[in-house]
């Protein structure tokens, strides 16, 4: 962009763009961390309810664990239609590792997959355990906790409650989308709003262009830009170019001085070469050379005057008091007589130099 307007728009445009997507990237990180965090303390809260109730129903009922009608053991109906309340993935083992319980959400998953689930609650010894884990190549992804029973009898081994990870991913994919589709609307908010401000803070640069080119007409020196009230970049502008008008002023007023003074002060000795130069040729009995040389004397004489006159001219034109007379020319008889002038010179040059050249 060739214009201050247009870099100054485009600087605020793109500043803001990178302030606003920095903002959102922050914001969605913050909120992202934020709900991993929720996410954590939700899953800690089910394992530690979960350990909860098997540790009171231990001490209410005394047995927890029965074999199914393949004998395998298994908690009691009772309890494991309690824990189905749990949400999301539920994983409780025996001490030995093998499989008590899984929830609905657990066991909609592939044999594979709650393997998978068994073998990261059979890890701990004790004390608790959590991390991310994605089950299978095509599976999802969750979060985890592993809490280690050791008040629910000695038939329990540890607990495994877990989350998908896109319940905590949705807030901030939602929060980023809001921003991607607000952020068109802020550039463009920005590129109107950068075009007023720098509109507004060039309208006095624009009057300052204006009253420098109507000063530089080479006679209004003695006019002065208007000093802004407040003493800002722009007015310090100001007074440096008054100063500079000043000093232009000055300069050209000595100059139009030194040449109507010159022109004075040599109109008068030639007026005086030109008198005598003139009794000199009316003095009889002269040589025919030396008339010939008093009358090439004359002629520069009165060519020096002429000069002298147009230099006078000049110099009352400039102080505007020279009466200027003006009428129409056909520049067809100036175009005539100029191409006249040019073929004599080019005749004379080709007689003066007859070879060809090369």
């Amino acid at each position: 962009m060739q214009t201050i307007r247009g870099r100054l728009t485009a600087w605020y445009s793109v500043a803001l763009a990178l302030t606003l997507a920095a903002f959102a990237a922050v914001l969605y990180l913050d909120r992202r961390s934020a709900s991993y965090q929720d996410l954590d303390r939700s899953i800690q809260s089910e394992a530690s309810l979960t350990a909860g109730m098997l540790a009171e129903s231990y001490r209410a009922r005394g047995v927890l664990v029965r074999p199914d009608s393949a004998g395998h053991a298994v908690l009691i109906p009772d309890l494991s239609a309690l824990l189905e309340a749990v949400p999301e993935f539920l994983v409780i083992t025996a001490r030995d590792g093998s499989l008590l319980f899984a929830s609905s959400d657990a066991r909609a998953l592939t044999f594979q997959k709650v393997e998978q689930l068994r073998e990261l609650a059979s890890a701990p010894i004790s004390g608790r355990a959590s991390g991310t884990v994605q089950l299978g190549a095509d599976g999802p992804t969750i979060r985890y906790a592993v809490h280690y029973v050791s008040d629910a009898g000695p038939q329990f081994g540890a607990i495994l409650a877990g989350a998908n990870v896109r319940s905590a991913e949705v807030g901030p994919a939602q929060l980023l989308s809001t921003f991607a589709l607000i952020l068109p609307l802020g550039l463009m908010a920005a590129l109107l709003m950068g075009t007023w401000i720098a509109n507004r803070a060039l309208t006095a640069v624009d009057q300052i262009i204006t009253e420098v080119r109507e000063i530089t007409d080479g006679r209004s020196l003695h006019r002065r830009l208007a000093v802004p009230v407040v003493k800002d970049e722009l007015g310090r502008l100001v007074q440096t170019l008054n100063q500079m008008l000043t000093r232009l002023e000055r300069n050209f007023a000595a100059l139009r001085r030194f040449t109507a003074d010159a022109s004075h002060e040599l109109k008068t000795p030639l007026t005086v070469l030109r008198a005598g130069v003139e009794r000199a040729i009316t003095t009889p009995g002269l040589a025919q050379e030396t008339l010939v040389t008093l009358e090439e004397t004359l002629q520069e004489i009165k060519r020096m005057a002429e000069l002298v006159d147009a230099l006078l001219m000049l110099a009352r034109a400039d102080e505007g008091i020279a009466p200027l007379h003006r009428e129409p020319v056909d520049l067809r008889s100036i175009v005539t007589e100029v191409q006249e002038t040019g073929e004599l010179l080019a005749e004379e040059a080709a007689s003066a130099d007859p070879e060809p050249r090369d």
